[in-house]
Formats: C-alpha cells, structure tokens, sequence
C-alpha cells in the first residue's frame, strides 16, 4: 500500500492507527474519526478592525504580541495566539507602517553579556545570596528586591534600578555618576515611601553598593549579594535591565538623562502585562498585594 500511494511505510501505519476504534479498523468509524478531527480542527482567528486598533494601542506601549494577545484574553475581548499578530505587524511595514520598530527585537543578534573583571571584591561585610531565606528566593512574599546599575557609554552616568521580586515592580533613578553615596541616596529616597514592604535587597557585586549597611539601616532590612559573576542569581533584576535598554541603549551616554525620561521610561514597563503575573501588570500586582498605588504615590504618573 505504501508503495503504490508513494508514501512512507510508516506514515501509512500511523494514519491506520489514529483512524482505528476499540473494536478494529471499520471504514465508516474511520471516516467520522476524520470528520471530527476537521471540525475541531483550529481554525484561523480573523482580526476585526476594532481588534486591529486595541492590539496597535498595545503595540504603541512598547507590549510585546505575547502581552497583548495575553492581555486580550485575560479582558475577555478574544483568545488568539500571539503569533497571530506578527503578520498584522508585517502587513503593516509593508503598508509603510512603523509597528515593528516598537517591538524588542529587530533582527538583531543577541550576544551573551559577561561580568568585568574589577569592581567585584572589597565589600565591607557583604553577607551571600546563600544566607537569604527561603521565603525570598521562593517569591512567597512581597518585599525582596533586586538592586543593580545600568551604566551610560564610556561610563558617563548611570541610572540605579531596583525590582521587587514577586510583583516584577520596577523602579529607577538617574544619576551622575556610579559613586556609593549617589546609589545609596537614591535607592532610599526611592524605596522610603514603601519601606514597610522592604525586606531585603539583593546586590550586584559592585563597588557603588558598599554602602549597604546604611542602606539596610535606613530602610530597615537585610541585605545580601550575588556571587561574583553570577548575574542570573539576580535573573529578574538583569533583563529587566535589558527591557530599561530599549529606552537607553549601551551606546548612549547616560549623563544627561533627566529624572523624567527614567520616570517615563519605568512608567511603560509597569503598565505592560505580563504572563506570570496572569497578564496582569506589575502595577496592578503591587496594588493587589500592598494596597498601594504606587505609581502615584511615587509620582510615576505625573511624569508622562
């Protein structure tokens, strides 16, 4: 039979299989079995002109096809899938439209960052990630935070970012340079208003976080450090990083980054859903979980 259909032996074996029933291969429970499959088979979601708008409203936030196609089914507008809405994207460059320059990845080749070799030892009582408790490394609670700096080309500014661990709350703050006095002045002028959810920070191995223990003391919490070139430990905290460089590309200098273009620039990334937080925003997370509308309070908002 293979033979003459032309087909692969075992390709023929497999067809027989899924077309036979409990009790033998009946040429009639063979045809219902191929009409059923046909009618449950997926078929293509057609995007109305409304759904067009709403998923190029996302798209303009800087979201990510997952997010809207998440973010629609979570609302209750329609279940598609994500990659429905790369066509629509291409649809739209070859129309001359510019929605593809919002997303991430343009075709560009992702290359793996490694730590530099200085600026990692020599921290005063640094206590390690392995001592930080359970209830944190496990998200159980709101309160544990990553801390790091993002540094501008030929080291001119920075900005220092900090991201609470179960609500994927980010913030961030410019500044002039990368010396501890600035890290330590900006991470507690921004984590002040919300210290009774602080409860530990965990740091990058670099000289600008010396100054942890009047950190802690400020804001009264623990405080621990990733390894040595160990940046995954702090995972959440690095591609958060590397979402904050669309907006502030490894090429530019950071030194005249103003307060508002971070605030406008954190203020995107919390509105955007995400999937582990079932589409859910980080804001709207850190709202359910503290009661505080943080974007607000902080006055993120206001700045856009």
């Amino acid at each position: 039979m293979a033979d003459s259909l032309g087909r692969n032996q075992s390709s023929i074996s497999r067809e027989v299989f899924r077309n036979t029933g409990q009790r033998g291969d009946r040429n009639k429970q063979a045809e219902n079995f191929v009409q059923d499959r046909h009618k449950n088979k997926h078929k293509d979601v057609k995007l109305t002109v409304e759904i067009k708008g709403i998923i190029n409203g996302y798209i303009v936030k800087d979201w990510s096809p997952e997010q809207a196609a998440g973010r629609l089914k979570e609302d209750g507008i329609i279940s598609l899938h994500h990659e429905t809405i790369y066509p629509h994207i291409l649809v739209d460059k070859k129309t001359g439209g510019e929605l593809y320059k919002l997303l991430r990845h343009q075709n560009k080749t992702y290359r793996k960052r490694y730590a530099s070799a200085h600026n990692r030892t020599g921290i005063p009582n640094r206590v390690d990630i392995d001592e930080r408790p359970e209830v944190a490394n496990n998200r159980e609670r709101i309160g544990d935070w990553e801390a790091d700096t993002i540094i501008g080309k030929n080291y001119q500014g920075a900005i220092v970012t900090l991201d609470e661990r179960k609500s994927k709350l980010r913030l961030a703050f410019p500044l002039s340079g990368k010396k501890a006095q600035p890290v330590l002045d900006a991470t507690v002028l921004m984590l002040d208003p919300i210290k009774n959810f602080v409860k530990t920070i965990t740091f990058d191995n670099r000289k600008e976080f010396t100054l942890h223990e009047k950190i802690a003391e400020a804001l009264g919490c623990d405080t621990y450090f990733a390894k040595p070139y160990s940046s995954w430990e702090r995972g959440q905290n690095e591609n958060a990083n590397g979402l904050l460089r669309q907006y502030f590309p490894k090429a530019m200098e950071l030194v005249d980054v103003t307060t508002k273009d971070v605030f406008k620039a954190i203020h995107k990334l919390n509105s955007r859903p995400k999937k582990c937080l079932g589409y859910k925003t980080p804001y709207e997370a850190f709202e359910e979980l503290t009661g505080i509308d943080i974007k607000n309070l902080l006055g993120y908002a206001l700045m856009t």
